[in-house]
């Protein structure tokens, strides 16, 4: 009995980590969408009266286009761990539960592959390695690799336009984590979760 706990509990604590992640990161990205939120709509304001008194702000444009980017981006892996996100259900309302709940577990299962997927794909984009051989230099890895992500800079703001694409890594990863908890809810090796933070209807849920 003691020997079957202990061969099980490695198995319970990783799948209690990954809900506990996923939660953790949801609450982080309840709060960014929050600011965001609140940051948007304080720079739609400005530019409206600055506009209307004839004293425009030039990078409020820009600022608020990557504000909506980056909302957009959050805000679509919060809904990935809500459920909330969209489903077409014409065949699968026709199917058996047995049937449904599997073609719910492929689903789920391929918002996973679709995350590590994307990471990859960031890790070969972003090229860290490359950028660290080359002394964290921009120019030399531009030079190398004809990657000149590091070297751009916003129209505006002359931001360095990576920091403003870490939306995609960060996204990648979130949505990663946000679809293995669902995928354990799903397979049912863990409890189905209640999320803090969001009230939902039972309208609001679209898978």
């Amino acid at each position: 009995m003691i020997e079957q706990t202990a061969s099980d509990a490695p198995a319970f604590s990783a799948r209690s980590v990954a809900v506990w992640a996923s939660g953790a990161l949801l609450a982080c990205e309840r709060l960014a969408l929050m600011g965001l939120m609140y940051l948007l709509t304080a720079l739609i304001l400005v530019n409206v009266v600055t506009r209307y008194s004839h004293f425009p702000i030039y990078w409020i444009d820009e600022s608020a286009v990557y504000c909506v980017v980056w909302l957009t981006f959050i805000g679509a892996s919060a809904m990935t761990r809500l459920r909330l996100d969209f489903a077409v259900t014409m065949l699968t309302e026709r199917l058996s539960a047995r049937t449904q709940k599997l073609a719910k577990v492929i689903a789920t299962g391929m918002v996973v592959v679709f995350g590590v997927s994307l990471i990859a794909t960031c890790w070969l984009w972003m090229d860290p390695v490359g950028l660290a051989r080359a002394g964290f230099d921009a120019r030399k890895f531009a030079g190398e690799t004809f990657n000149f992500l590091y070297t751009e800079r916003t129209q505006t703001l002359n931001w360095p336009t990576w920091v403003v694409y870490l939306t995609l890594p960060i996204f990648a990863v979130s949505i990663t984590i946000h679809g293995i908890a669902n995928l354990l809810e799903d397979l049912e090796l863990v409890p189905r979760t209640a999320l803090k933070g969001f009230q939902l209807s039972e309208l609001d849920g679209v898978n």
